[in-house]
């Protein structure tokens, strides 16, 4: 039932989204759905302020009036968001909820997809992927919060850097 589990939006009164998340939470805990509905987040970003008191920090709604919920859609959890109070519907055409793309939940930062990396500045690594695919490099900057390498390769004689995904490479043995 894994693979049916999506990310699906609901549609709150505005400033409602907290007690919306808390009442779905809720709800799963006392039907016992935790394998039909599995997560409840609202999007939030760190912004800084310049107040009269000086600079102050504080998390915001990314999309205010909405909660993100990765459920498996049934008529049972449909009824269940839905019913919330302060819910009035789900993004989607009618009575047809819509489930986000995969491209939409890594834009929002949803699911983050850590990936574990064995090699570090310095190391020599192979390109497994892309157009330098099995050009052999060594690592110069790895940045793990943006999920890029920088690789300096050899070619035509010169050494040239190149930034690639954490997961085009891999360490040489």
């Amino acid at each position: 039932m894994a693979d049916e589990l999506k990310w699906y939006v609901a549609h709150t009164y505005s400033g409602y989204e907290n007690t919306v998340a808390a009442s779905i939470e809720r709800a799963v805990e006392n039907r016992n759905m935790h394998d039909l509905i599995t997560e409840v987040s609202i999007p939030l970003e760190t912004v800084t302020e310049i107040t009269e008191n000086g600079p102050k920090t504080v998390e915001r709604k990314v999309f205010p009036g909405y909660v993100l919920v990765k459920m498996v859609m049934t008529d049972d959890t449909w009824h269940l968001v839905r019913n919330i109070r302060g819910v009035t519907g789900f993004v989607g055409a009618a009575n047809k909820a819509i489930p986000l793309t995969d491209d939409e939940i890594a834009a929002l930062g949803v699911e983050k997809h850590e990936v574990v990396v064995a090699y570090d500045v310095g190391d020599s690594v192979k390109i497994t992927d892309g157009a330098l695919e099995s050009f052999i490099g060594t690592v110069e900057e790895v940045d793990k919060d943006r999920g890029k390498v920088r690789v300096v390769v050899s070619m035509f004689g010169r050494e040239t850097p190149v930034e690639l995904e954490l997961d085009q490479v891999e360490p040489v043995s």
